[in-house]
């Protein structure tokens, strides 16, 4: 892509999957040549969460929280179809598609690579990354397709709001689907850990901080001082990780590319689902395309810390979950450039004249 249509995503998060691949080879040496330090971190526990990785995935989702306007839900009435599908495509949709998925191809398709029990732990991966959509990235996703800015706030802030209502019976019924049962207690911990105290932090922050230096100046010059403090947080993390989980990389560096197979699938239906159910609906572009791009996307520092939370740092559902970031970047750069170039075949065959758009 070039440089004018990759405007607005940073060095870092631009060249994410590099990183990744980076962090992942720094793990597994770690763990080769210096086991003691992933065994020292392992021991850092305290009411089952490492609190090495708690500390890290704090940092990685208090800056997200700091961009999201609990008030712009107020505003949901403007495009209320939008909204629908984009909920209903990330919630009702996209997890339970996940599944099929992940259960069709690791489970079956994949069976002569990878052992049962190994299969489950991915299949449950996979589930954790498929059952919250993306918060942050998403505002990225959208302003490089040209998406309306005020409809992605509106609807990032309302999956903020459906995560805390949804996430925890949804994923206690589709693992319990694929076999797996999780109390409800320790899921509900870790959303109280992962999502609402760093929620309720970056909210009392943002009201604090715009009183004190307003809106405008809050935005400009307060939260872009975060901009990268995510993405480290997340290197250091999948570092960690990757060091946990350096023996079955080792052994099978191919299961990485076997668990990728369900996870880019699950992201290219979900987008063309939502961007063509939005083109039937004929709305306008500027909403179908954060619409089909947030449905694409997964919140995974959420997934990573419930995986972390619920199985331990050394689980292969971590490294499921993990994979999900190797692979985010390029396929969302990919739907970006699809929902961008077929703009104009979004709008033939409209019986009504073309709508206006504010990019």
């Amino acid at each position: 892509m070039s440089d004018e249509k990759t405007q607005g995503i940073g060095f870092f998060e631009k060249y994410l999957p590099v990183w990744v691949l980076l962090c992942m080879a720094a793990g597994i040496l770690i763990s080769k040549f210096l086991p003691v330090i992933p065994a020292f971190l392992e021991k850092l526990q305290y009411a089952q969460q490492n609190i090495p990785i708690a500390i890290l995935i704090w940092i990685m989702i208090y800056p997200m929280m700091l961009k999201i306007n609990f008030q712009s839900v107020k505003n949901v009435g403007k495009h209320p179809l939008g909204i629908l599908i984009s909920s209903g495509s990330s919630w009702a949709i996209k997890p339970f598609l996940m599944l099929g998925l992940a259960t069709l191809f690791l489970k079956i398709v994949f069976s002569a690579f990878i052992p049962a029990d190994l299969a489950q732990n991915f299949v449950t991966g996979a589930v954790l990354l498929g059952t919250a959509p993306c918060t942050a990235m998403v505002f990225v996703w959208s302003n490089l397709a040209k998406g309306d800015p005020a409809h992605t706030l509106v609807q990032v802030s309302v999956n903020d709001l459906l995560i805390l209502v949804l996430f925890v019976p949804l994923v206690s019924f589709l693992l319990g689907v694929n076999n797996v049962q999780i109390p409800w207690n320790t899921l509900v911990f870790s959303v109280v850990l992962f999502v609402v105290v760093p929620l309720v932090g970056g909210a009392v922050t943002r009201v604090t901080m715009i009183k004190k230096m307003g809106e405008t100046a809050f935005n400009e010059k307060f939260v872009s001082k975060f901009d990268n403090v995510t993405t480290l947080g997340l290197l250091l993390t999948l570092i960690i990780i990757f060091s946990f989980q350096g023996n079955i990389l080792l052994e099978k560096p191919l299961y990485v590319l076997m668990i990728a197979v369900p996870l880019i699938l699950q992201n290219l239906i979900s987008s063309t689902f939502t961007y063509l159910l939005c083109k039937w609906t004929k709305q306008p572009h500027n909403i179908a395309a954060p619409a089909s791009l947030i449905a694409a996307s997964d919140f995974f520092e959420l997934s990573v810390a419930v995986a972390i939370s619920l199985f331990g740092p050394n689980s292969p559902v971590v490294l499921a979950c993990t994979v999900g970031v190797l692979t985010e970047v390029p396929v969302m750069l990919m739907l970006v450039r699809i929902i961008t170039k077929t703009k104009d075949w979004y709008y033939k065959g409209w019986h009504s004249k073309k709508p206006a758009v504010n990019n």
